[in-house]
């Protein structure tokens, strides 16, 4: 198959698996994620073998478009609305991942170094928001990257028997809300925010 068709059939496979997740859970029929994609399922079982591999591939790209949210996110908005409308994507990237959670704990070797990827990309994209959003003085000046991304997955794990994302979206906005608590602007951001004297 030449390499163009290849990457085709992979990367529908990759967003039928993601919408599938989304739906019913990482145990989504194989099926079900080939039929979606229009492909076979010889072709989805020569792209990845096992499920763990189609579960990991997910995640990882998943993990890539996160990161990259937060570097356009910066570019285009202001601090403390680049902050927000990133954790909006977190949570929903959390929120969908039905039964994921428990699949990455599996011990499974496909998903070994999913955590630390994260940590090593997302981390650092979302410290550059919280510093900018901190050096603006919208949020207060010593939030961790990594324990926020902590908190919002925890705040954004739907309860048992749970699908819905509105609860973790306002659970999210009143964290968004503790971080402006004790808020202070950089000299610079207040000499501009200072009217002259006359």
């Amino acid at each position: 198959m030449p390499r163009a068709d290849a990457q085709r059939n992979l990367d529908a496979l990759l967003n039928a698996a993601k919408e599938e997740f989304a739906a019913n859970g990482v145990d989504a029929p194989v099926r079900a994620i080939a039929a979606r994609a229009g492909v076979g399922t010889a072709t989805l079982y020569r792209h990845f073998p096992l499920r763990s591999d189609l579960i990991a591939a997910v995640f990882r790209r998943e993990i890539d478009d996160v990161t990259a949210s937060a570097s356009r996110l910066a570019e285009t908005h202001a601090p403390a609305e680049a902050l927000e409308l990133w954790a909006q994507r977190y949570t929903a990237f959390v929120a969908t991942k039905h039964g994921l959670g428990a699949a990455l704990h599996s011990g499974d070797p496909a998903y070994s170094g999913l955590r630390e990827y994260f940590e090593s990309n997302a981390g650092p994209a979302l410290q550059r928001l919280l510093d900018d959003a901190a050096a603006a003085g919208e949020i207060r000046p010593d939030v961790d990257a990594i324990e926020l991304i902590g908190a919002i997955a925890n705040l954004s794990a739907p309860p048992p028997g749970a699908r819905s994302s509105e609860r973790a979206g306002r659970m999210v906005a009143l964290l968004l809300d503790g971080l402006r608590y004790g808020a202070t602007a950089s000299p610079g951001a207040l000499a501009e925010s200072t009217p002259a004297a006359s």
